[in-house]
């Protein structure tokens, strides 16, 4: 009743077309992982069951994943997945290594495939998958084959050594996106053609959300402060009610140099989107509005006058520089410059569909941010807005590193368990789906 495939490369077409011509079955069962398999009891039973009360096309379901003890041995822990939803389209989405299809719905999806991959045929072939159906029951027990920490993970898209599956990767996302009518053809609006505007007290702010970060704050606004620019310039530190001297570390700062506007809100409801609307929307707030992280230093004197440069030059209402990852004494570490050279002119916005980050650091136009506002959140606050920005306008890109991304044991992303990197990804591909459907419409006309 169901057939057992495993050890394959599933990434090349051509695996998939074998496995649809030999499969004997009414449904069949991908492994694609390499190491230790152990199915729970009635587990595949279980899967049938769902597949025939549902309807489902494709399936995948929670389990357990054996991971190494500091003593050397292994202990099984729980590895809960997430839904599946129209905006997941991460081509590392997180589906386990036991996949189970229809037979004929995988057959009718290999058909359909028109193009040979050496790497992205298995990411094809799930999103042809019209049902998908996520089993939250721990159904099996696999290996963990990935040991890094989750802010080591977080950057392998943009990893040189990966280019070649990028590229595929991209190619089916983009194909799937003319499929169901989500493709934007390169056509921008012009910032100056929008009808916005507006008189600003300064050219450009440097904003700082800061809660706690007495260690590195200091660093970073001194290094916002010292930008040598051909245009007046301040500095917004929004400090969301600090409690570690933060706040005294900022006073004091202020108190000499007075570009530096110190807001400590009113409001106790405030995440980093929150911080971000209200330095918006500060009468002090410049016509460009350029981010900093509180983490984070600028790499020289110059970073501020290239992004007001890139924005006037490349008629754009966002733009989005290099980085260089460091330690926290500003010593290059792995995987070193982060540049985003997946970014093109003509299909940028929509492989930002595909990926879960756009880069840093990231400036905009103030006029249209202070009409579209970002998320109280504290976690994708920024790519949900430069997608929202990218629907209709042209995001710039610098490619020269602009600031030093400190890597510490203070990061809010460097080790998340489990249960946090399922939020944090559930939460980027709701913001996904509510930008594909919004993309759909713009496309229908409505």
């Amino acid at each position: 009743m169901i057939d057992t495939f495993s050890g394959l490369p599933f990434g090349r077409t051509q695996t998939l077309r074998e496995v649809a011509a030999s499969a004997a079955g009414e449904y069949l069962l991908l492994y694609t992982g390499n190491n230790h398999l152990e199915m729970g009891m009635f587990a595949c039973e279980r899967m049938i069951a769902i597949a025939e009360d549902t309807g489902a096309d494709m399936l995948y379901a929670d389990h357990y994943r054996l991971v190494n003890a500091p003593d050397g041995s292994q202990i099984r822990k729980r590895h809960p997945l997430i839904e599946c939803q129209k905006g997941a389209l991460r081509n590392d989405f997180d589906f386990g290594s036991v996949l189970v299809f229809r037979t004929g719905s995988f057959r009718r999806a290999v058909a359909q495939m028109d193009v040979d991959y050496e790497y992205a045929a298995l990411y094809d072939l799930r999103l042809r998958m019209e049902k998908i159906v996520h089993i939250n029951e721990y159904l099996y027990t696999d290996a963990e084959t990935d040991n890094r920490k989750s802010g080591e993970k977080q950057f392998d898209y943009v990893d040189p050594r990966n280019r070649d599956v990028q590229i595929e990767m991209e190619k089916v996302c983009t194909a799937h996106l003319k499929r169901i009518g989500a493709y934007l053809e390169p056509d921008f609006k012009e910032p100056d053609s929008c009808g916005l505007g507006g008189t600003f007290p300064v050219t450009a702010s440097v904003v700082i959300p800061v809660f706690n970060r007495l260690r590195t704050v200091g660093d970073a606004v001194e290094s916002a402060l010292s930008q040598e620019c051909a245009f007046p310039f301040n500095v917004i530190v929004v400090d969301n009610h600090s409690t570690d001297g933060t706040t005294d570390l900022l006073s004091s700062i202020a108190a000499r140099d007075p570009r530096l506007i110190h807001v400590i809100p009113e409001r106790n409801d405030l995440g980093i989107g929150g911080c971000w609307n209200m330095a918006v929307h500060h009468e002090m707030c410049g016509e460009y509005a350029v981010q900093l992280d509180s983490d984070d230093v600028y790499s020289g004197p110059d970073t501020l006058q290239k992004i007001v440069d890139a924005f006037r030059q490349q008629k754009c209402a966002m733009v989005v520089g290099t980085y260089q990852m460091t330690d926290f004494q500003m010593n290059p570490i792995p995987p070193g410059i982060i540049d985003h050279r997946e970014w093109t002119e003509d299909n940028g916005r929509n492989n930002a569909l595909r990926i879960n980050g756009l880069g840093a650091p990231r400036a905009f136009w103030t006029p249209l941010l202070r009409t579209i506002n970002l998320p109280n959140t504290s976690y994708g606050e920024d790519y949900a807005l430069g997608l929202r920005i990218s629907r209709e306008y042209r995001i710039g890109r610098i490619y020269d590193v602009l600031y030093c991304c400190r890597r510490w044991e203070g990061n809010s992303d460097a080790a998340l368990d489990v249960e946090k990197v399922n939020a944090n990804n559930l939460y980027k591909d709701r913001i996904r789906t509510w930008e594909l459907e919004a993309r759909i419409r713009m496309n229908d006309g409505q």
